[in-house]
């Protein structure tokens, strides 16, 4: 069977036929091991390899014995030769016509398809996804350049005629770029996050410096070099490999006309006051995460919420902004909803991401375990963990930090728990009889990302539509509570804390906001 004729991967096609799939990935998973693993990885400035910085190891969280790579920590030298490669390419690429822009950036989403098997098991390898939740990415990277392209088609390139005040006056507007973009990408979405700022950021004409997480670098390389295959010009984007203080002096230098970040609220706020900081305020656009609830009312389909919730708080080992949270379940079916799920979880295959069957994966780093180890002692003393809670040892688990999937209840409602993202398969539960005032503890949180509801009851599903507050609403998914969002199909907007804007990602607002508006008055004679 060939690459073409194999059925695409997205988050919620969860029961087709990936058979083809699966026997080209045990191909794939050891050759990219053997072709990519081990290599040293420097920046790409111009079109031009620079190893400058210290070099850093990078290991796979599935097995801390796997060497991803070896990447330089750039520095602010490094930051400035790169912003200075950008602003030099920029203008041109300002200049040229958006249809021949838009030509060179399908020829990438073209590049990323011919590759999505390899950057799916770099995906894999590197930040311990599970099969297809790495060949989901890939497919959301490349539709994301395509829908962005066609954003900007079906707009005419933001150029409209205005009304006249004057015969003899022509008047126009148009939204153009602001210059050079600085896009800070996480570790948890290397793929899909990376390319939808980069992409986004060039489609509008601004050039870019891009810093993959330092635990996903092999991706942010690969993701460069179908950039460069597909013949963008040297200098327009460009890689720059390294930890936070690579971001420091990325957010920290004058240069950049603004930023796209992904990842903490705390980081990203950073970010929005560090750029304010220069000459004038510069545009930010970010999204920081949630705290994601999931409404279980009498009337739902226990099995299909049960199942919707699994996947969404545990996906991914929780390590998503959109992951299933919290639950709040009706008194009357709370029992039964908890015997389901806990069951459910307790199916749950833990270990090598390459295995077939795995659905859970390892934790990123050691940070991520000791803040599992932190969740679970609190809930242990303040609630009850009704599974998980635990580090899983022995053979495959003993060189990463792999750990059960963890739901608790009883815990206070305003307990930190309830309240903080921790970013881990860690899921607590709350019980209610009034869905009004369980729709109001939900929304009382910093954040705003995601919510989901399950309910047969048509008043209770426009209840929970009118006043949940945040960007993503889901209503009886049984493929994800709270995640699954795909471009041109589920938009992906944080309201409150987890954005700025008010626009998301994935939807016909994002392309806007990495361009500013200029209207045009002629007058004639």
């Amino acid at each position: 069977m060939s690459r073409a004729s194999l059925p695409r991967v997205t988050y919620s096609n969860t029961h087709a036929d990936f058979s083809g799939v699966h026997a080209l990935l045990d191909t794939m998973i050891p050759q990219v091991t053997a072709d990519l693993l081990g290599k040293s990885w420097p920046h790409r400035i111009a079109g031009e390899d620079v190893a400058d910085g210290v070099l850093y190891d990078a290991w796979s969280p599935i097995d801390k014995r796997m060497l991803l790579g070896r990447f330089y920590n750039g520095g602010r030298a490094v930051v400035d030769q790169a912003v200075k490669a950008a602003r030099a390419a920029q203008p041109g690429w300002a200049a040229t016509p958006w249809p021949q822009r838009l030509a060179l950036i399908r020829r990438f989403a073209d590049r990323l398809e011919a590759n999505k098997f390899e950057l799916a098991v770099a995906c894999l390898l590197e930040v311990g996804k599970s099969r297809l939740e790495a060949m989901g990415e890939a497919e959301e990277a490349i539709d994301l350049v395509r829908y962005y392209s066609h954003q900007m088609e079906e707009n005419h390139g933001f150029v409209r005629p205005m009304s006249r005040a004057f015969a003899n006056e022509e008047t126009s507007d148009r939204l153009r770029p602001y210059g050079v973009f600085g896009v800070i990408a996480p570790f948890n979405f290397p793929l899909a996050l990376s390319v939808s700022m980069i992409s986004a950021a060039l489609i509008a004409g601004n050039g870019v410096v891009y810093k993959p997480s330092e635990f996903a670098g092999l991706t942010g390389a690969l993701i460069m070099r179908a950039a460069e295959e597909a013949g963008l010009p040297p200098g327009l984007f460009n890689l720059v490999c390294g930890n936070g203080e690579t971001g420091l002096a990325m957010v920290e230098h004058p240069e950049f006309d603004g930023f796209g970040f992904t990842g903490s609220y705390r980081v990203g706020t950073s970010i929005l006051r560090a750029a304010a900081n220069g000459a004038y305020n510069r545009p930010v656009v970010v999204e920081m995460g949630g705290k994601n609830p999931t409404y279980v009312t009498a009337s739902a389909d226990i099995v299909r919420a049960a199942r919707g919730v699994m996947r969404s708080a545990f996906g991914l080992q929780g390590q998503k902004c959109s992951a299933g949270s919290k639950v709040y379940v009706h008194a009357d079916v709370k029992q039964d909803f908890l015997d389901t799920l806990v069951q459910l979880t307790q199916t749950i295959k833990i270990g090598d991401p390459a295995d077939i069957s795995v659905f859970m994966g390892p934790l990123i780093n050691e940070a991520s375990f000791r803040r599992f180890e932190t969740a679970c002692a609190d809930a242990g003393r303040d609630g009850h963990i009704l599974t998980g809670g635990k580090r899983l040892s022995g053979a495959g688990y003993d060189h990463g930090f792999y750990v059960e999937p963890t739901i608790v209840d009883g815990l206070p409602a305003d307990h930190h728990l309830n309240k903080e993202e921790l970013f881990l398969p860690f899921l607590t539960i709350q019980s209610f009889t009034d869905l009004s005032l369980a729709l109001a503890d939900g929304n009382a949180v910093a954040y705003g990302l995601t919510a989901g509801c399950y309910s047969q009851d048509q008043g209770e599903i426009e209840q929970f539509l009118d006043h949940a507050q945040a960007g993503a609403l889901y209503v009886n998914r049984a493929s994800g509570a709270t995640t699954g969002a795909w471009p041109g199909i589920q938009t992906f907007c944080g309201w409150k804390g987890s954005g700025v804007s008010g626009k998301g990602g994935l939807g016909p607002y994002y392309l806007q906001q990495f361009m500013r508006e200029q209207s045009h008055t002629i007058w004639r004679d």
